[in-house]
């Protein structure tokens, strides 16, 4: 699974949008719909996504 699939699937199961997924995840409110048209994430960003979403399915 990709990390845009990972972080597609977050959204859909919390109804976050995804401008503020980012903006919470990597302090970067476009980062979905740059990962979206094609943008390719650094491994230490990947890395914070992860955490971010470990971190909020962990909390619900």
């Amino acid at each position: 699974m990709t990390i845009l699939q990972k972080i597609d699937r977050f959204l859909h199961a919390s109804g976050m949008p995804p401008t503020l997924f980012g903006r919470n995840a990597v302090h970067d409110p476009r980062l979905v719909g740059d990962l979206r048209n094609g943008r390719e994430p650094r491994p230490d960003t990947v890395a914070r996504i992860e955490t971010y979403i470990a971190e909020q399915e962990g909390r619900a």
